[in-house]
């Protein structure tokens, strides 16, 4: 499994260059004849259901297919694939696909996909009784998040920030790859002083009691989406009405997951892990309560870029100056106008 530090590493060590010269796999043959590709390579998450499997489920993507390829933990590693034409689509924190698009590459964000509401959130979680009390007790501590570059540490330098420590106190905070499953353990046994955690995880290590937030990334920035969808741009120049058919599709499935009573969505979710038959543990499953996404039908908001280009402008990572408008497009999307899938 690719490591998220070498996720990172590809990101920002040009891993994005032979997509400017490559022709996605399979897409060569379809480009010559004028038919448009109807199967899309990608790359899944264990024991969970990700809004385009769940929109091929419920039929919502007509003739366009998916095709399972393996899975991934890391954003960074998904939209680097998606780049370097591993699969044609991939997904992740929006402040890092800046970061890739900063540097050259050839993407477009098209959809969001997963976000933070008031249901689904990040705590950044101390012991009862720990001395971290304060953004300024980070001073010096280690921090557990799931990869560099992306959500997490997004969210705990805005913290620091906002909390007025300098760019030296916040270097000082150390931040920490830890695997999402084994981040409650680290904070327990205080190999780390502070650690993300989301979902079902956050759920149950609540449920063992003995630690709390000492934030969350709602309280820090309410409800906001976090990240969306990327294709390559010579995908999208060749396969419009696929790219379009897909977007409109995990749009209308994210808004079903919005009207449906939870516990048919978790049942559906169930049904669908079961019928794959990867061998995996759904119990996370009836945990579930939102994908957090803002936008209707995952349409982006140019905000949901341009807060992360502001941060990694003032942290000095952008080589060079991006527009949040030149990152992502809606165009692609039936709910951008106020329509429906």
């Amino acid at each position: 499994m690719t490591t998220r530090r070498n996720a990172i590493a590809g990101l920002l060590g040009g891993a994005f260059l032979t997509a400017t010269g490559l022709c996605a796999c399979g897409d060569g043959e379809a480009a010559a004849s004028g038919k448009q590709v109807k199967e899309l390579r990608y790359q899944g998450n264990v024991g969970a259901v990700t809004p385009p499997e769940l929109a091929a489920d419920l039929g919502y993507l007509g003739d366009v297919t998916l095709k399972w390829i393996g899975n991934t933990i890391s954003g960074p590693q998904d939209i680097q694939a998606a780049t370097t034409g591993d699969v044609d689509f991939g997904g992740a924190f929006n402040g890092a696909i800046v970061k890739l698009a900063a540097n050259g590459a050839p993407i477009t964000a098209v959809i969001g996909y997963y976000g933070v509401d008031k249901d689904t959130w990040t705590g950044y979680y101390v012991l009862d009784g720990s001395p971290v009390r304060t953004a300024r007790d980070l001073i010096g501590k280690k921090v557990g998040v799931n990869t560099l570059g992306a959500h997490h540490e997004a969210v705990i330098k805005t913290y620091l920030a906002r909390n007025h420590l300098t760019d030296a106190q916040i270097k000082q905070v150390e931040l920490i790859v830890v695997p999402p499953v084994n981040t409650e353990q680290s904070v327990r046994q205080r190999q780390i002083e502070a650690g993300a955690l989301g979902g079902t995880l956050r759920d149950k290590a609540l449920e063992r009691g003995g630690i709390h937030p000492l934030f969350t990334d709602f309280d820090l920035l309410g409800t906001f989406t976090a990240g969306s969808y990327i294709f390559r741009d010579d995908f999208l120049k060749k396969n419009p009405d696929t790219v379009k058919t897909f977007v409109s599709g995990v749009g209308k499935a994210i808004e079903w997951s919005r009207t449906t009573p939870r516990d048919q969505v978790i049942a559906r979710f169930q049904e669908i892990v079961r019928k794959r038959g990867r061998s995996e543990d759904n119990s996370a499953l009836r945990y579930f309560k939102s994908f957090g996404v803002a936008g209707r039908g995952g349409v982006i908001a140019e905000q949901e870029f341009q807060t992360w280009i502001d941060w990694l402008r003032r942290a000095g990572e952008l080589k060079k100056d991006v527009r949040a408008g030149d990152i992502f497009s809606n165009k692609y999307n039936a709910y951008a106008n106020g329509g429906a899938a």
